[in-house]
């Protein structure tokens, strides 16, 4: 049996293990040290920021604790792309919220603006102005950031920009994980670089920064005992942890490089063949790390070929890939709640497929994947 190969599995460089050796040897196996000062002040650098930058266990926690600081609580309203994982919306239920999913639009898959003024008007005519909206850089390729921060600064509506998928992607120049009120990051094991689990919130301030590190530590009082006046949560980054991140941080040019080759391959694998489409940016406007290189399948035009009949046909090849993210509105979990759109997302999500995005898969590996497409596309 040919081995799998998969969606986007973990790729080191090479020298996180001298960072992890660093950590035993100076016995630093705790969720604080000079690797996570070393790793925050390497993600500040490769962002070009002024913003401070706070290591956490996750990216659902760097979620939750943007929420938190923006002073969400039971009863509020949060707006949430629909079109997106789970961990986007989650956190809005940890804090007894209700979240309010809006459709995306078709240029980049994203979180429609116009569908977001619905939302945040009706909100408004109930006396319910949402607190926050988080926003979703899809696959790595950047929502429209201007039209957003225009509907935030009109309405006073602060905006948590969920870079967990684009770390490396940039928007008019800028990085991406910059542009919001609070910026999420992800070091998931299939992100463009990962310490395994872990995850970073982008914050505006060295206040906004100290703030966050209280709360991700049990939000301990300074005092010589262990006193607590707020709730707490255990989300710092671990040293050991931070230490893959530092060397992976040295190779994330390559990977982004990488990536966007992927879908370089995929835009020419499929240039030729009728009713699919690769999910590219307008990239005069935006760079996507293309972190997971997507299409759509159009089987009208395909002879009735859809995505789930090629998924089907690589999975037996031993070749992974799967349907774009189910927007949160069609989840059993999120069904009761309100949903402003006109059926993008939903189309996205039938017609739609994501496809082996690694950095590290092999010309070998990439072989495999041309002639099973190939091959499906010409039975």
């Amino acid at each position: 049996m040919q081995s799998k190969i998969w969606l986007s599995s973990p790729h080191m460089g090479g020298n996180e293990i001298s960072y992890v050796n660093h950590a035993f040897e100076t016995n630093w196996i705790a969720p604080l040290g000079p690797h996570v000062v070393g790793f925050e002040r390497d993600i500040k650098d490769f962002l070009q920021t002024n913003k401070e930058v706070a290591a956490l266990s996750s990216g659902t926690a760097a979620i939750h604790l943007a929420l938190v600081m923006l002073g969400v609580s039971a009863g509020d309203e949060v707006i949430c792309q629909s079109m997106t994982f789970s961990a986007s919306a989650n956190p809005i239920l940890y804090q007894g919220a209700t979240p309010v999913f809006v459709d995306s639009e078709p240029q980049t898959w994203n979180i429609c603006p116009e569908e977001t003024l619905r939302a945040i008007e009706d909100g408004i005519k109930r006396n319910k102005k949402p607190k926050a909206i988080i926003a979703v850089h899809l696959y790595g390729v950047p929502f429209q950031v201007d039209r957003l921060r225009e509907i935030s600064n009109h309405y006073n509506i602060p905006i948590i920009e969920d870079s967990a998928e684009a770390l490396g992607s940039t928007y008019k120049g800028l990085q991406c994980g910059t542009f919001g009120d609070f910026g999420v990051l992800s070091f998931n094991g299939n992100k463009i670089i990962t310490t395994s689990g872990g995850g970073a919130l982008v914050c505006p301030s060295v206040e906004a920064k100290e703030k966050v590190v209280f709360y991700a530590t049990q939000s301990r009082d300074p005092q010589p005992h262990y006193q607590h006046s707020h709730i707490g949560y255990n989300y710092r980054l671990s040293n050991v942890s931070a230490g893959i991140g530092r060397g992976q941080m040295e190779v994330l040019a390559d990977r982004v490089a990488a990536r966007r080759a992927m879908h370089e391959f995929y835009v020419d694998l499929f240039k030729d063949i009728p009713g699919v489409t690769v999910f590219s940016a307008d990239e005069s406007v935006s760079v996507p790390n293309y972190w997971l290189s997507s299409i759509l399948i159009d089987a009208d035009k395909t002879g009735g070929k859809t995505r789930e009949d090629l998924r089907l046909f690589l999975d037996a090849l031993q070749i992974e890939s799967r349907p774009l993210w189910k927007p949160m509105h069609l989840q059993p979990i999120f069904a009761s709640y309100s949903f402003f759109g006109s059926g993008v997302s939903e189309k996205l999500f039938e017609d739609g497929l994501c496809l082996p995005s690694g950095s590290n898969l092999s010309d070998e590996e990439k072989g495999r994947i041309s002639a099973a497409i190939t091959t499906f596309f010409s039975n």
